[in-house]
């Protein structure tokens, strides 16, 4: 098995006394992509904000390239390496595209050449200000911002919510390319389980606050029964 980037081992979080993350263990290896599912309310969204250190550890560890950021302060889980793109899509409105890209740049991989060839249309809106864009092109701002940071790992929480079919499509093959051409490693929550599924490599369900069922994406794609009795998810029709 493949060295982990990212580890959470016996993770229990939640808010105040209220626990909703339950002995979670979950690894993603270096150029590894996880997708994780579960029915609304399992804790898919506080495993992302676990991670970053935005809900609190009750119990267990997380190690981020062989170092434990178990208790580090959420900007500075950010320095070592956790790219966070949250729900909302939270652009500078009074900044252009470019200047929404370089404000929080560092050196590597990622600059507004590499971002600009995963995203075309952002090239396109450069000069427009993060208020002019549509829903769809924000949430492509909010994902090349966290790019520019060049993380290591990329947590993805809900990317295609709400969005146009077009945009979607845009996004997916953007998400695709990243983890399957440029091997980014990265977590996934969504939603669309089969969208999920077939952009990642591993997948992990959640069912109140534990790891109910794990398997290689692939395989789960294609494993109905479970599909249906953790998520209610026909994919020859509608989610149920």
């Amino acid at each position: 098995m493949a060295e982990a980037l990212l580890e959470l081992k016996d993770v229990r979080s939640g808010y105040g006394e209220a626990v909703v993350l339950d002995g979670v263990s979950v690894s993603v290896p270096a150029n590894g992509s996880l997708a994780v599912l579960g029915r609304n309310g399992v804790g898919k969204s506080t495993l992302l904000l676990t991670m970053m250190g935005i809900v609190p550890l009750m119990r267990g560890s997380i190690t981020l390239q062989g170092r434990d950021v178990s208790r580090l302060q959420p900007h500075l889980r950010a320095r070592a390496g956790l790219g966070w793109v949250p729900q909302e899509r939270e652009v500078f409105p009074s900044l252009n595209v470019e200047e929404n890209l370089t404000v929080a740049a560092t050196r590597g991989r990622w600059n507004l050449d590499s971002i600009y060839g995963l995203f075309p249309r952002l090239k396109e809106r450069r000069q427009n200000m993060g208020n002019q864009l549509s829903g769809g092109e924000q949430q492509m701002l909010t994902i090349a911002r966290t790019l520019m940071t060049n993380p290591s790992v990329l947590l993805l929480d809900e990317p295609l919510e709400g969005l146009a079919p077009i945009i979607v499509e845009e996004l997916t093959g953007a998400i695709r390319k990243m983890a399957q051409d440029e091997g980014i490693a990265l977590v996934l929550v969504e939603q669309h389980a089969d969208v999920a599924l077939r952009l990642t490599d591993q997948a992990i369900i959640l069912e109140r606050g534990v790891v109910a069922h794990q398997a290689r994406s692939d395989e789960l794609l294609n494993d109905q029964a479970t599909l249906d009795r953790y998520i209610g998810l026909n994919l020859t029709g509608s989610a149920a």
